[in-house]
C-alpha cells in the first residue's frame, strides 16, 4: 500500500493506493479515509493522459510531466506530491527560522521562548486536513522567538519559531 499526500491549491489530500493490485485501468483508492473507485488511462502513455474517473464522475485533466501542476476545466493548479512513507531530512537552517511547511491550524505549542531545544525535537503541532503534523527543530539552540499561539491559523511559509545558537 502506497501512502502519499497530494496538495492542490493549498488543500492536502492523504491518499492510500495499492499500485501493484491494479486490474486494467481501475483501482480502489482511499482519500482522507474514504474509499473511491478510480479509473485512469494507460500509464504507459502518460503524456496523453487527458481524463480520470473518480467514483462515476469523469474529469478532464492534464498533468505536468514533472508533477508541478495539474490543469482542469477550472484552470491551472499548483501540485505537490509527497510520499508519506519516506522520511526526509530537512536541511540545516542557517538563520534558525522554522516556517510552516503547509497551511494549517496551530493545534499545540510545545516550547516557549528561552527553551533549549535539540535538533529533531518537536516544537509544535500543525493540523491540516484533520491530520496532525509535528514540526521539529531543524537544529539545536535556544527558542529566541515564538511567533504563533495555539489556535492560530498559519499560511504556507509563515515564520513560527526562531532558534538561535546558545549563548
Amino acid at each position: 500500500m502506497s501512502k502519499i499526500s497530494v496538495t492542490i491549491d493549498g488543500y492536502t489530500y492523504n491518499i492510500e493506493v495499492n499500485l501493484h493490485q491494479r486490474s486494467d485501468s481501475a483501482m480502489t483508492v482511499t482519500v482522507n479515509g474514504e474509499e473511491l473507485q478510480v479509473t485512469v488511462p494507460d500509464t504507459e502513455d502518460s503524456e496523453n493522459m487527458e481524463w480520470i474517473i473518480v467514483g462515476n464522475r469523469p474529469y478532464e485533466i492534464v498533468i505536468d510531466r514533472n508533477l508541478r501542476w495539474i490543469k482542469s476545466y477550472s484552470g491551472m493548479h499548483p501540485l505537490e506530491i509527497r510520499d508519506r512513507e519516506t522520511t526526509v531530512t530537512r536541511p540545516m537552517s542557517r538563520d534558525g527560522r522554522v516556517k510552516a511547511p503547509i497551511p494549517g491550524l496551530v493545534a499545540r505549542v510545545l516550547v516557549e521562548p528561552g527553551d533549549q531545544v535539540k535538533a529533531g525535537q518537536p516544537l509544535l503541532v500543525l493540523e491540516a486536513m484533520k491530520m496532525e503534523n509535528e514540526i521539529r527543530a531543524p537544529r539545536s539552540g535556544v527558542v529566541s522567538e515564538l511567533s504563533v499561539r495555539q489556535g492560530q491559523d498559519v499560511r504556507l511559509n509563515t515564520v513560527m519559531v526562531e532558534i538561535t545558537d546558545p549563548i
